[in-house]
């Protein structure tokens, strides 16, 4: 059992591998432009690439631009102190984000920038095939619902912390189940730290469907 289950861990890390490869070589908007002009990485993703829980954020900022990491500067921070205070570690789940390249100025994503980018995402989360999805931030939840045909009409600010059921197929058409659960973004916190006490709330409805 073991070895079947490295087997399968070998065979997604090849496939994201070859997304990795493909978002290096990327020249899909100009946002590949700021990021060579700059010297800056893409950052693709990081963790357990057969995780349950994959953690989507919007886009890279500046830390994670220079160091090709997601979530590695003050809302890093705080993302690892909610992880840690539902029991988890970054190396227990998948961070990503929906852009691979940081928008100058740490601007908000443009809609043909999503276009562009977010079929890598789209792989990597059919690839990891997690059981819980959770986007951080009104973009990558409005990509999440998109992908999986959620209506929903009511901001993140309405209905942060829901727990939404959908059916899918997986890369080998055996029908599963994925929660999502749309959270704020963790910079809130950092902006405003009354909000973590939300944050917290939030990442407790999370330990109740783990």
């Amino acid at each position: 059992m073991d070895k079947i289950i490295k087997m399968k861990e070998n065979e997604k890390t090849e496939k994201l591998r070859k997304i990795k490869e493909e978002v290096l070589k990327c020249r899909k908007c100009d946002l590949c432009k700021e990021r060579i002009k700059n010297n800056f990485f893409p950052v693709i993703g990081e963790g357990n690439h057969n995780a349950e829980i994959i953690f989507c954020g919007e886009a890279p900022g500046l830390n994670e631009a220079k160091t090709g990491r997601p979530f590695c500067g003050q809302a890093g921070i705080v993302l690892d102190n909610l992880l840690s205070y539902i029991n988890l570690r970054r190396e227990d789940v998948y961070i990503c984000n929906v852009l691979k390249c940081r928008p100058p100025g740490n601007r908000d994503p443009k809609e043909e920038e999503i276009r562009a980018c977010s079929p890598y995402l789209s792989s990597q989360i059919d690839i990891i095939n997690p059981k819980i999805i959770c986007p951080l931030g009104r973009y990558s939840m409005r990509f999440i619902f998109e992908k999986y045909n959620i209506r929903e009409d009511r901001t993140i600010s309405k209905i942060h912390g829901e727990v939404y059921e959908v059916q899918v197929k997986t890369l080998k058409e055996i029908t599963s189940f994925i929660k999502i659960i749309p959270l704020y973004h963790p910079a809130v916190a950092v902006y405003n730290p009354n909000m973590i006490e939300i944050l917290k709330k939030d990442f407790g409805v999370l330990r109740g469907v783990i």
